[in-house]
């Protein structure tokens, strides 16, 4: 399936990554391609409307052009989704499993929050790897963990609670401190 990404007032189709797709599927785009650079279409658009490298439509065309149809590479080649991470799947989930529930100071990590600092920092505590805070990102967009954006009001806010809170709860705090000498200080959670 193809997924859509807003980009500025119009929308892009972003395609899969063509080692996701099936055999026949990319039998299917390797004819369309030979047939659009025999038309005269170029290969970076071609690569760009079928959603593969541009490396790879020439490997392709190179391939037609010495020895026709026969001669077309038909096994899959390039990297492996997933090969090549620095984390292997048990480093992975061992790092989920100390981000999941607990905070960066229960692992002596010097952050309030789970930074993608914070995050290299545990890391190299736990299997002593310096990783760029780019790779960081992209691991913890991976467990589909993304900063959220604020609310500007409480999910759930009750409009009557909160007026009642505004007009006579907090102003009766508010003058309790005033009379006691003390301060009203706020935090979030």
């Amino acid at each position: 399936m193809s997924a859509r990404k807003e980009v500025g007032s119009i929308m892009a189709i972003q395609l899969p990554d063509a080692r996701e797709l099936s055999d026949a599927v990319l039998e299917a785009l390797r004819w369309r391609v030979l047939r659009g650079l025999e038309l005269g279409l170029s290969e970076t658009r071609l690569a760009e409307v079928f959603g593969v490298a541009r490396e790879t439509v020439c490997r392709w065309w190179t391939a037609y052009q010495a020895g026709g149809v026969e001669a077309i590479p038909h096994e899959r080649t390039g990297r492996p989704i997933g090969s090549g991470r620095t984390l292997d799947d048990a480093q992975a989930l061992r790092i989920q499993a100390k981000i999941k529930d607990h905070c960066p100071g229960d692992w002596e990590i010097a952050s309030p929050l789970w930074t993608r600092r914070a995050v290299r920092d545990l890391i190299r505590k736990e299997f002593d790897i310096d990783m760029p805070i780019r790779t960081v990102g992209e691991y913890l967009k991976r467990w589909d963990y993304t900063p959220k954006k604020p609310r500007h009001k409480a999910k759930g806010q009750d409009p009557e609670e909160l007026r009642e809170w505004l007009e006579n709860i907090y102003p009766a705090i508010a003058e309790a401190a005033a009379n006691e000498g003390g301060e009203i200080h706020w935090c979030d959670e």
